[in-house]
């Protein structure tokens, strides 16, 4: 079990509403907790291990700028507890994109060693959600290599692209740079989002 939030704003910094979001899940996830902001064009983050005030110090948020981000606050199902597993994970191709995940994968083993095979995309950790993200990533990447612009149907695709690889219950939280949050979860909707 984890908690996971997302937020964007129209006209201010989101970090310490974020901040506040997370502590009001603290008892989903108390072994780390990690937030990612992004102002259009930067992502900011902050993360550590332990309860919220020990993992994200309040002096830190006044520099993570920007009007969305996602925050996660972790209870680990999978991987080991060290500050390389803490979430929300980011990748900068395309467009640049990071995602908090609550769940498990049942196929993780498998859809790893496949997906290193076929897409040769570097999995870093044994986190399923690092999975997820190189799935979307790869999955939008392709739709934007058609020579389609990013828009709603091809997210909408690369969220399919996820749900027919990724076999389990997860809820989702993907920052997209410059472009907004997208939330989604498994296709039997084990996982409360």
């Amino acid at each position: 079990m984890c908690g996971i939030v997302a937020l964007q704003t129209s006209a201010r910094d989101c970090a310490v509403e974020l901040y506040q979001a997370l502590s009001l899940l603290q008892h989903r996830g108390q072994d780390a907790a990690g937030l990612m902001i992004s102002d259009g064009e930067t992502v900011y983050q902050a993360k550590g291990l332990g309860l919220i005030p020990e993992a994200i110090s309040l002096k830190d948020l006044p520099s993570l700028k920007g009007q969305m981000g996602i925050g996660h606050v972790r209870y680990p199902t999978t991987g080991a507890l060290n500050t390389d597993e803490i979430q929300p994970f980011y990748v900068n191709a395309p467009l640049g994109l990071a995602l908090a995940h609550n769940g498990h994968l049942v196929n993780a083993a498998s859809l790893r060693a496949q997906f290193r095979q076929q897409t040769f995309r570097h999995i870093n950790t044994a986190s399923d959600s690092e999975l997820i993200l190189n799935v979307f990533a790869h999955a939008l990447m392709c739709e934007m290599q058609s020579g389609q612009a990013v828009g709603v149907s091809e997210l909408m695709r690369a969220v399919s692209a996820v749900m027919q690889q990724c076999q389990g219950g997860y809820a989702v939280v993907l920052l997209i740079v410059g472009y907004g949050i997208l939330a989604f979860r498994d296709p039997f909707g084990i996982r409360p989002l």
